[in-house]
């Protein structure tokens, strides 16, 4: 048995979770006191891991909203929670439970997560999306999870697109910076038949469709699956995304591609045991 203790860290929720192989045994999840002083974030990480520690416990995998040192452990400029501009996440959490500790990007924990136990289990070459408050990718190249320098690889919502970039036009700002309301509120109309909010989401569903064009021609995977909290409304743009990629100049490469949204649960968490190896 190889216990894992799992972290996915965002300034909303703190959520550590006890893993074994695919399976989440147990788990706490509480709101992140993201405006506090470093230490005060620190803390409560420690103690809400303190609390599912075992002694069967092997390593602790973190992800972290944020460009990341991986060898060293450092996390830099968190998203969200000021406070974390430098942290030895590493040594400071291998100090505390005499353990392994390994650190990485969240998106990257989610494509690690959704390759091994997911809609990417067989695959060679994927990328993962994380859509929701902003945008997110992961990148498997040829079984093996591509960093890049801190892993930078893979910020394709930073891409310019239109006035602004992939991530203004494929995230949840989309909705309330140019539409006023929430995805969620636009969403709830949508599946009441509202068809202002339906044209709301075509319009998204063709936005995203541009951003899976860039990642085709960067990437050419064989699979390219959304996570995040925008996935669970697929049905509501998948028609004009795939209307959208009707332009695309390699039709075989479409057909080619799987794409689909992540129903793994977890994924994340599940990605982040895995940077700890058995």
């Amino acid at each position: 048995m190889f216990m894992k203790i799992a972290i996915d860290l965002g300034g909303t929720n703190m959520r550590v979770g006890l893993v074994d192989g695919a399976t989440l045994m147990n788990s706490m999840i509480e709101p992140c006191p993201a405006k506090e002083a470093e230490d005060v974030v620190l803390s409560q990480l420690k103690r809400q891991i303190a609390q599912l520690m075992t002694p069967e416990v092997t390593g602790i995998g973190v992800g972290v909203p944020s460009v990341v040192d991986c060898q060293r452990g450092i996390v830099y400029n968190v998203a969200n929670i000021p406070a974390w501009q430098e942290v030895h996440l590493k040594d400071i959490l291998e100090q505390e439970f005499s353990v392994p500790v390994a650190v990485n990007n969240d998106a990257n924990c989610f494509v690690l997560g959704v390759w091994r136990y997911g809609e990417g289990q067989g695959t060679n070459d994927m990328v993962g999306l994380t859509m929701g408050t902003g945008i997110g990718a992961g990148i498997i190249i040829g079984g093996k999870l591509y960093n890049g320098v801190n892993t930078g690889a893979g910020e394709i919502g930073s891409l310019p697109y239109k006035d602004a970039d992939y991530e203004f036009y494929c995230s949840s700002r989309f909705f309330s910076q140019l539409h006023g309301d929430t995805g969620a509120n636009f969403g709830k109309r949508a599946q009441e038949g509202d068809w202002q909010a339906k044209a709301v989401w075509e319009e998204f569903g063709r936005n995203v469709g541009e951003l899976i064009k860039a990642v085709l021609f960067t990437y050419a995977p064989e699979a390219i699956i959304i996570g995040g909290g925008i996935a669970s409304a697929f049905p509501l743009f998948e028609t004009a995304m795939r209307q959208s990629l009707g332009s695309f100049p390699y039709p075989a490469n479409v057909a080619a591609t799987r794409i689909a949204p992540s129903e793994l649960p977890n994924a994340a968490m599940l990605g982040a045991s895995l940077l700890i190896e058995d």
